[in-house]
């Protein structure tokens, strides 16, 4: 594992071990010799890794829109920066520069990050390891709600095991390392004369 893209929020929460969670990913980071991709912000969480990661020697890279750049505040000092047209774009560059992902804590938009990487591993469209970092028990929610989606049977427990989670940084990041990619194909009821099938 030479990457792992980082979902996190552009703001640095509500409580200081947000930003200590986000260092220590990035010690860990920089100790397994992985680089860092994220969405090339200055701001909240992804300010902290990328600085934290850059201050320790290791190689951090941004993808950002054009129209973010202002917003988000591009980082001036990163390995790498890229300026993309759009979000699709920007989603699609990260996950091509990553072996793997991590959301760690966030807002919608880490959400949506999340459930993107997420689904498409579902669908079969990548075989990249996911995780969360749940610092603060800040995921339990998440968690916990995707046990009741497996108990309604809108998911197996096969795909929601695609998304590994973890409290402390070391322990995930040795859980996407040692992650071994297993075919879980989406399967899709049937309706037949009103019938589920």
């Amino acid at each position: 594992m030479k990457s792992i893209c980082i979902y996190c929020g552009s703001s640095v929460g509500a409580s200081p071990v947000y930003a200590e969670g986000a260092r220590l990913l990035a010690k860990t980071m920089v100790d397994n010799n992985i680089a860092l991709v994220y969405g090339g912000g200055n701001v909240g969480l992804m300010g902290v890794i990328a600085d934290e990661v850059l201050r320790l020697g290791g190689e951090a890279t941004g993808v950002i829109p054009k129209a973010l750049m202002d917003k988000e505040v591009g980082h001036g000092g990163l390995t790498r920066l890229h300026i993309v047209k759009d979000m699709h774009e920007r989603k699609a560059m990260m996950a091509e520069l990553s072996d793997g992902f991590i959301a760690m804590p966030g807002g919608i938009g880490t959400l949506e990050e999340l459930f993107e990487v997420y689904t498409w591993a579902q669908l079969g469209f990548h075989e990249k390891p996911i995780g969360l970092l749940n610092v603060n028990g800040f995921y339990n929610g998440l968690i916990g709600f995707l046990d009741h989606v497996i108990n309604e049977r809108f998911l197996r427990r096969e795909q929601a095991d695609l998304l590994v989670h973890a409290e402390e940084p070391a322990a995930l990041v040795d859980m996407l390392k040692a992650y071994r990619p297993q075919r879980h194909a989406k399967t899709f009821d049937r309706v037949t004369a009103g019938k589920i099938i």
